[in-house]
Parts: C-alpha cells; sequence; structure tokens
C-alpha cells in the first residue's frame, strides 16, 4: 500500500435488529450512555488512517434524526445514504455513494453498526495484513470450540472439524472497484451474500484472514449489550 491508497468506511446499519426484541433497533441502544452506532462510528472516524466514513440508514428509520446533533463534531464524517433491501444492496448503494470522495481503486472498510469495541491496532493490523495485496482481507477469530453439525430436529450428525474454521467479523477490507463489481455480481446471480468476503470468494478471490481482539463482538443479543459495557470500559482504563 502507498501513501496515495485511500481508505474509506462504511457502516451499513439498515437492519431492524429483531433478535434483540427491543422496541429500539439494536445500533440505537443506549451504551454507556450514548447509542451503540455513535461508538461504532467513533473508532472509525477517529482512525488516523480513514479518510471518511459513510452510514447506509434505512428511509424509513426514524431513530436516525436523533443523533444527527451528535455527529456534528465527529472528524471525516461523510453523511448517510440511503440503505438496500439486503446488507449486499445496503453496502453497493454505499460504495456508489463514496465514489464522490473516492477513487475505484482506493480501498472500503465494511464495518457492522453494532461492533463498537473496534480497536484501532486490530485495524492497524488488517490494513497491514491486506493492504499490499490484491484481494483484501477481513478481521476474524480462530474457532476453539468443538463444533457440532445437527439436523433440523437439533441432534447431532458429526463432530466438524475445527482446524482451519474461523468465524467472519468486521471490518473487511477491499477495493471500492473490485468489491462493486463482486457485488453487483453476486446479486445478478442471485447468489446468497452474507458478509462481503462471501462477494469476494464467489467471483474466485481468496480474502485473507486476520486475527483480532476477542472484544470485537457483535451485539446480536441483550446480554451481548452488557457485555460490550465491560470491554468498553477496560479499554478505557476503568475497570
Amino acid at each position: 500500500m502507498t501513501a496515495a491508497d485511500g481508505i474509506w468506511a462504511l457502516v451499513p446499519a439498515g437492519g431492524r435488529g429483531l433478535r434483540m426484541q427491543t422496541p429500539l433497533p439494536k445500533q440505537y441502544l443506549p451504551l454507556l450512555g450514548r447509542p451503540v452506532i455513535l461508538h461504532t462510528l467513533e473508532r472509525l472516524c477517529t482512525h488516523p488512517r480513514v479518510r471518511g466514513v459513510m452510514v447506509g440508514i434505512s428511509d424509513q428509520d426514524r431513530h436516525w434524526p436523533a443523533l444527527i446533533p451528535m455527529l456534528a463534531n465527529l472528524p471525516k464524517f461523510l453523511g448517510k445514504y440511503s440503505g438496500g433491501e439486503t446488507r449486499a444492496h445496503t453496502v453497493l448503494n454505499g460504495l456508489k455513494s463514496l465514489s464522490k470522495h473516492a477513487k475505484s481503486e482506493d480501498w472500503v472498510l465494511v464495518h457492522d453498526a453494532v461492533r463498537p469495541c473496534l480497536r484501532h491496532e486490530d485495524v492497524d493490523k488488517l490494513i497491514s495484513a491486506v493492504g499490499s495485496g490484491p484481494e483484501g482481507g477481513l478481521l476474524a477469530f480462530p474457532i476453539s470450540d468443538t463444533v457440532k453439525r445437527v439436523d433440523n430436529e437439533g441432534r447431532v450428525v458429526e463432530t466438524v472439524r475445527r482446524e482451519g474454521l474461523w468465524r467472519a467479523a468486521t471490518p473487511q477490507m477491499f477495493r471500492i472497484g473490485a468489491l462493486a463489481n463482486a457485488l453487483e455480481s453476486a446479486l445478478m446471480q442471485r447468489i446468497e451474500i452474507t458478509d462481503e468476503a462471501s462477494a469476494i470468494e464467489a467471483t474466485g478471490g481468496h480474502p485473507r484472514v486476520v486475527a483480532c481482539h476477542a472484544d470485537n463482538i457483535k451485539i446480536t443479543l441483550s446480554e451481548d449489550l452488557a457485555l460490550a459495557e465491560l470491554y468498553l470500559k477496560q479499554q478505557q482504563g476503568k475497570t
């Protein structure tokens, strides 16, 4: 990676977070007195290598406007764009919006709105590991537990060898043009895309996996919120 290579960030935040079973989408739940998504945006906007950050919000989202005053002093925040029907659509919309600021060969970090504990040092590791290669990569966790495959009735079918198995996390980092082409191709072919790396894989690419800290958790269930609070306090040296 050269000094001329720009690094940008997208935060797709069009989901409703139904598994939390709360009136508020999970990205707006309070975490240490502020919405989860605000912590996430701060982590990206304050990273020295990131040039700008955009967030994908559904046009039907009634909660976003309340956050706008909180974002006034957030460095490098470029604003919101319209989210899409799925995560893949939302990210693709973001890449098109980002093209007003970035070049096709620039890099984009796509990060979950509900991963508020992201460490700058993990972003640094990702940039260092994949910035010199053509195919990009992602932060992830190596699987250490025994993994079981089960049938529709919850019975164990087999024990899956965990060697070489990782749990994908974010950010995921790819060239803007390459990711846009991969997403457009996958959507046209109706290929199921669960993350950005899977779109790149569908084109024959082999993204690199980079281990990150265990505290880069995704808030999905109510107990995750308490864990994220603990991790943030630890990172701030308050525990």
